[in-house]
């Protein structure tokens, strides 16, 4: 049977260095064991330089999942509780561990009601926003209004919903489809202190959009005949400003209705682009830059890298 050896050699002695090394390395544990209790912290692990952030570090499975890291609950407003809009269905985390979240109200297009893009509700807000799916005041208005309703919708979010203190009022985007998409142009180019504006296949009879000074992100399809590419989306990207943080994506395989059911694209880069410039979550920039190559779902993508808001 085999005894431990034990050494009769007497420790060297400790010299300066040696224990400046011990203790620069206890420091080093302790800060690591911090960040570790930090991490566990839940869905939220704020960056220490930017307040805004919510959420864990992203993934590409995280930002493509259905539902993303926080618990949501939803409220329906009644259209005769509001003014300048059609009422609609609020959807936020349920959470309020981790302070106010950014806020996005999204509209539907011509025709449409809230149904069509309520996929959009819970798919964005589990990812750390309060959404607001809105009805129109009615199925036939124009951008324009649609734009003056958007605008409607989150002065009602932020001034009197049930929700309220749960948003950061400076920190708010539109999205919408079609028209809606075309209202969510309008709605940037009127209130400029936007943080993001996503239109999504966007109508508009205005092909010129040199006044907007928020990020910008348009969805086109390439088999879109009712807003074809080439006259509406296509042209709305290139008229907003070069300075400007914008990109366009085109949906391959796409057509006009695409955004009115789940889609991946869809929402991987709509949650990319709402956390970067509404969070000022740079975390998310790996999914924007460099920008996306074609493939199955995309059939091109523009923009400018390295962004800059």
């Amino acid at each position: 049977m085999q005894h431990p050896r034990t050494s009769t050699t007497a420790p060297a002695p400790r010299t300066r260095s040696t224990r400046r090394a011990g203790r620069l390395a206890t420091l080093a544990a302790a800060v690591t064991a911090v960040v570790g209790l930090t991490t566990l912290g839940g869905p939220a692990a704020h960056g220490a330089d930017n307040p805004y952030e919510r959420g864990p570090a992203p993934t590409e499975s995280s930002i493509e999942a259905l539902r993303g890291p926080y618990t949501v609950a939803e409220t329906s407003v009644s259209r005769l509780a509001v003014t300048g809009f059609g009422g609609g269905t609020i959807y936020y985390p349920t959470s309020t561990a981790d302070g106010t979240f950014g806020a996005v109200a999204v509209s539907p297009g011509y025709t449409g009601t809230q149904s069509s893009i309520a996929w959009l509700g819970p798919r964005l807000a589990s990812q750390g926003f309060v959404v607001f799916t809105i009805d129109t005041l009615t199925t036939l208005d124009q951008p324009d209004s649609r734009g003056d309703q958007l605008l409607a919708a989150l002065d009602y979010l932020t001034g009197s919903s049930s929700v309220r203190n749960r948003i950061d009022s400076s920190r708010l985007g539109v999205m919408g489809h079609s028209m809606g998409g075309g209202g969510s142009l309008e709605a940037a180019k009127t209130r400029p202190s936007l943080q993001a504006a996503i239109p999504l296949t966007p109508w508009n009879l205005d092909k010129t959009w040199s006044e907007i000074k928020t990020p910008t992100l348009i969805f086109g399809a390439d088999g879109d005949t009712i807003a074809p590419v080439a006259t509406h989306s296509e042209p709305f990207y290139s008229t907003l400003p070069s300075s400007l943080d914008r990109a366009y994506l085109e949906l391959n395989a796409a057509t006009h209705f695409t955004p009115n059911t789940s889609n991946t694209t869809i929402a991987k880069y709509s949650v990319s682009w709402l956390k970067r410039f509404i969070d000022n979550d740079t975390r998310y920039d790996q999914f924007l830059c460099p920008l996306p190559r074609p493939s199955l779902t995309i059939e091109e993508y523009r923009g400018n890298c390295p962004h800059t808001s």
